[in-house]
């Protein structure tokens, strides 16, 4: 099958897929071919992507293809370039966009929407909602600092003391915890919310704080996404959102209930009463936004001089990485509906990742999809208390007996040294201190570190070979035997050593495209 990689449209940067993936898609059996121009935007060339063995070729022959690849959702006249019979995949909001499912339904053509995928486990490779928004949580980050004009760090100088900028970040999901962590690496204070009392850890990770809203609502969610909150939730949540524009200097907010228009979080009164030249970042300014006076697209500066960024291309701000990244969302869904890699796309409607995903077959919406039960909710806390397990009998020594024993052993080793002739005891004190010494410097090691510690000890190890070996020549056949179990056991550990050591480095690498 031919598969196209069509151009976007203007204000786009990104581009379907790079020509580091278009090798991948080519092994997968598919003819590959590019609309001149396609990848300019996001500086791949159109002779980069001839060089990875695509064609390009003009605008009609590309959207003319089988199977075309696109990020943003077609317009009326390039629905009418469709083939009645092609397959049509990109980010589709099929929530949001009934229209444009009924026409592409009414053209006969096939289409996989992208930010319709499933949260589940084996999905996660394919998730482009998850991807993008890591990308445009961190470059929330870079236009709030850009806007600011300040440091985000604190700061003491010969000139006097600069406090660190306090930022509060509205919603823990992907696209937030990546903005927790950008403002927390440049040194800012970071606050953040979330409805998910589950992610209070994550927050305090990568450096921020998590502010809890206390009610008694459970806020669990059964799709991988924050549900809609409660009267009392949002009642409690508007406190602290008030408090915090009071005192931070940037607010970033991220909350997006899929299907529903953002819920409003910042109200007029709040961003009146933050400090000249903070700035606000509504990422979620293109469904409707989470501030007042946001307008998306659009850079807004108040009566009071806060700015409000309502941009919606923010992942398209850096489009050479979320280019990579959401072709390779792409190439792994080609895997999944290529199983034969024979360069036919097979959809398998029984699998729960190809059904939600597709948004229209045969001439028919099949939007929405059957739910996936991605999570299930705690299990509620048993009424009564199990009766406590009856302790059984301790076998063995107790503490006491087994330090007596050990005391006993100790001075035993003591009495032989002292009757035995030399060097025994010399050699003895050597060994004795070298095992409290590397008890304590082993033991004083995280446990993170232990495997590359091994490949400290394969030194050690190594002496141990050579001087067994050297003791080989000897005529005593007992020093022999004592010889060569030493060489066969430390050898065993210098190639075991190695051996973890390089499956650790491995984790490491990339492999592949980067």
């Amino acid at each position: 099958m031919r598969l196209g990689i069509v151009a976007e449209p203007v204000g786009e940067n990104r581009v379907a897929v790079t020509p580091t993936t278009v090798t991948k898609i080519l092994a997968l059996g598919y003819e590959v071919v590019v609309e001149a121009g396609a990848g300019s935007r996001s500086s791949f060339s159109d002779a980069a992507y001839a060089g990875a063995g695509a064609e390009v070729v003009d605008r009609d022959t590309a959207w003319a293809s089988d199977v075309v690849l696109r990020v943003n959702a077609p317009s009326d006249e390039e629905i009418a370039r469709l083939r009645p019979d092609a397959v049509m995949i990109g980010l589709l909001a099929p929530a949001l966009s009934p229209e444009l499912l009924e026409k592409l339904a009414a053209r006969g053509v096939t289409a996989l929407a992208m930010d319709a995928m499933p949260r589940i486990s084996r999905a996660q490779s394919m998730d482009v909602l998850s991807s993008m928004s890591n990308i445009a949580g961190y470059r929330a980050v870079v236009e709030a600092a850009h806007e600011f004009g300040r440091f985000f760090t604190g700061q003491v100088t010969a000139a006097g003391k600069v406090p660190p900028a306090k930022v509060l970040v509205a919603g823990a999901g992907v696209a937030g915890l990546a903005a927790i962590g950008a403002a927390s690496s440049l040194g800012a204070v970071v606050r953040a919310t979330d409805p998910r009392p589950e992610v209070a850890d994550q927050v305090r990770s990568i450096g921020g704080e998590y502010l809890a809203v206390e009610v008694e609502e459970q806020m669990e969610s059964s799709d991988g996404y924050a549900k809609a909150t409660s009267e009392a939730y949002d009642r409690r949540a508007a406190e602290i959102y008030s408090e915090q524009a009071a005192d931070v200097d940037i607010i970033i907010t991220t909350a997006l209930i899929p299907g529903r228009p953002a819920p409003k979080l910042i109200t007029e009164a709040d961003v009146a009463s933050m400090k000249p030249g903070s700035v606000i970042v509504d990422m979620a300014a293109s469904m409707g936004g989470n501030v007042a006076g946001s307008v998306a697209g659009e850079r807004i500066v108040t009566d009071n001089g806060v700015t409000i960024l309502g941009y919606t291309d923010l992942a398209g701000r850096l489009p050479q990485q979320a280019s990579q990244l959401y072709g390779t969302n792409l190439l792994n869904l080609l895997k999944l509906v290529t199983p034969a890699g024979d360069g036919e796309l097979a959809l398998d409607f029984d699998d729960i990742v190809q059904r939600a995903v597709t948004v229209t077959r045969s001439g028919e919406v099949t939007w929405p999809p059957p739910p996936v039960q991605v999570s299930a909710a705690p299990a509620a806390a048993p009424q009564t208390a199990a009766p406590a397990p009856t302790p059984e009998p301790k076998r063995g020594l107790s503490t006491a007996g087994r330090n007596w024993l050990f005391a006993a052993g100790i001075a035993a080793l003591f009495a032989i040294c002292a009757v035995a002739p030399a060097p025994l005891p010399q050699h003895f004190l050597v060994l004795t201190l070298s095992v409290v010494v590397g008890f304590y410097v082993i033991g004083m090691v995280t446990h993170a570190l232990h495997t590359p510690l091994m490949a400290v000890t394969n030194a050690i190890s190594g002496i141990i070979v050579v001087g067994a070996m050297l003791q080989l020549s000897l005529d005593d056949p007992l020093v022999q035997i004592l010889a060569a179990a030493a060489v066969l056991v430390a050898s065993i550990n210098v190639f075991g050593g190695f051996a973890v050591t390089r499956r650790m480095l491995a984790m490491f690498q990339k492999g592949g495209e980067r």
